[in-house]
């Protein structure tokens, strides 16, 4: 089969790789549809490498059909060979095909294309994870999910909506917060024209403080944001890439009760990430085929183009997932 590699000088190429061979626990899935995460850029990067026994390619997310299964796959597993399947993987998805243990599969949701559904397990994970699991959100709380163009806001913002929050984010311009407007937060700040710590000082002010903050951008306003937080808030790293340095009031964090939490999907161990995402698809999946909750798809581009989908993630244009095709 082929597979994406990546180069010394860490440019990408489309290449013939061992085919996978199913072992007892695993579905052999033809791979149709696979989505980008910026954990892609940091592995090709060599700063986030797969776990163990994974494919040295890239790849979070998949969508496609099982074409075979080892033993106790078949018998513990509730699909069978031709279901459509989207997947949750450690790593191996840039190719052809994967091996991926049976409880790491998810039926694709009712009305939902193959393309969408490989824009859906890593950022529906992550989104339940961290609004559920680590934030603790409650119908009625507040969220604040910096970052609102990204492709997890696209699933943060209207799964937080979907279960009864009120959402604040955050946008470097006027014509990004159009962009995003079917995802209908609360409030959007436009950061090139207003300080978000201003904003939260005036919410906490008017009773409308943050409950749980998801904050993939870390940097300098992080410390200053996290002031004005409701009693017991929950402010949640997920990376940092506006930088991993800022300056905290220690006495306002013990003071008010608040939770900093660090927080990845990926060095979950693997029974969590399985009972994570039975509980996705008995909660969510819902919302997915009734249309309440979608992945926001910003382009689609044959798999042997993953340089230039990279790049548009590098450059920081996409609303929502890119996602590479698989012929």
């Amino acid at each position: 089969m082929k597979a994406i590699l990546v180069n010394d000088d860490r440019s990408l190429r489309w290449v013939n790789v061992p085919d996978p061979v199913c072992g007892p626990k695993d579905c052999l899935v033809k791979i149709e549809a696979a989505a980008l995460n910026r954990a892609d850029l940091m592995q090709r990067e060599g700063d986030y490498p797969p776990p163990p026994g994974c494919p040295e390619w890239m790849g979070l997310e998949i969508a496609g059909t099982i074409i075979g299964m080892g033993e106790e796959a078949a018998k513990k597993s509730s699909r069978k060979i031709g279901d459509k399947v989207c997947a949750l993987l450690g790593g191996g998805g840039y190719a052809q095909y994967a091996n991926i243990k049976y409880d790491m599969l998810m039926p694709i949701p009712e009305n939902c294309s193959v393309v969408e559904a490989a824009a859906i397990p890593e950022a529906f994970a992550t989104a339940y994870l961290n609004l559920f699991w680590e934030g603790g959100l409650k119908e009625g709380d507040t969220l604040l999910m910096n970052a609102g163009a990204s492709g997890l806001a696209s699933v943060v913002i209207p799964m937080a909506k979907a279960f009864g929050a009120r959402v604040i984010t955050t946008v470097l311009s006027d014509e990004i917060a159009a962009s995003i407007a079917h995802l209908k937060a609360d409030v959007v700040v436009n950061t090139s024209k207003e300080n978000i710590a201003d904003v939260l000082k005036q919410q906490l002010e008017e009773g409308h403080p943050v409950d749980v903050a998801i904050d993939c951008l870390g940097g300098e306003i992080m410390g200053k944001c996290i002031h004005y937080l409701r009693h017991g808030a929950r402010w949640i790293m997920i990376a940092a890439l506006a930088g991993t340095k800022t300056e905290i009031d220690l006495k306002n964090i013990y003071v008010r009760n608040v939770r900093i939490i660090g927080s990845t999907l990926r060095s979950r161990p693997p029974e969590v990430k399985a009972q994570l995402l039975a509980e996705l698809v008995e909660k969510v999946w819902p919302k997915v085929s009734s249309g309440e909750v979608k992945p926001t798809i910003y382009k689609v581009l044959p798999i042997q183009e993953a340089e230039a989908a990279h790049d548009i993630l590098y450059r920081g244009e996409n609303v929502g997932k890119v996602v590479l095709t698989v012929d």
